[in-house]
């Protein structure tokens, strides 16, 4: 079993390594046929609108999105969390996404780069012990659709926040085989969602 990481641009070398300590082989997926094969695809942070034009450039996105509608499951991570979502806001009108669950994201909504904060998450399917997330120019859920299902919340972060004040904020979701975080696990020691993903590729291949 070979899980994937998209190694276009952002922080693919962390989430090999992730999986690595895991025992998990990895490939770095950076052409069509790096896909052949694969049991599951990390889409890493990084930059949406860079990694929307590269997946054009190198032919790769027709290619994932012929995989994802195939059954092929994938984790996404800030940058890669807002690929894989159905709705963009603040995005390159010309930015193409994969639609894979059913979640309305806003670009940067938590802030720019000197917004980034880093906190303990309770995401209790993990177990009792908190996640320590940290969160960099990450995207704001604003909206989930019915089939959602949400892992981790945030309390919103004041009353301009989308659903008002003492709304809480999606963090983690997961629509089928589609796993998704706003925030970069790989920066952490804590590989629980990593594992998570992993026990997903194998349910997937029963």
């Amino acid at each position: 079993m070979t899980v994937g990481v998209l190694a276009l641009q952002g922080d693919a070398r962390e989430h090999e390594s992730a999986l690595l300590s895991l025992g998990v082989p990895t490939r770095m997926v950076r052409k069509p046929s790096d896909v052949d094969g694969l049991a599951g695809l990390v889409i890493p942070g990084g930059e949406s609108t860079t990694l929307s034009m590269l997946l054009e450039s190198s032919g790769l996105h027709d290619r994932l999105d012929e995989a994802f509608n195939e059954g092929l499951p994938v984790f996404g991570t800030c940058a890669g969390m807002i690929l894989l979502s159905t709705c963009v806001l603040d995005g390159r009108p010309d930015q193409r996404g994969f639609s894979l669950i059913d979640l309305t994201i806003r670009r940067n909504g938590f802030g720019r780069q000197i917004a980034s904060f880093e906190c303990d998450l309770a995401i209790p399917l993990l177990g009792d012990e908190p996640v320590h997330a940290v969160f960099i120019r990450a995207p704001v859920v604003e909206q989930i659709g019915p089939s959602v299902e949400v892992l981790a919340t945030l309390p919103s972060r004041g009353p301009g926040a989308p659903g008002g004040d003492g709304w809480l904020q999606p963090v983690v979701c997961r629509q089928g085989s589609v796993l998704t975080a706003s925030f970069h696990p790989e920066l952490t020691g804590d590989r629980r969602l990593h594992q998570l993903f992993v026990e997903m590729t194998k349910e997937e291949r029963r």
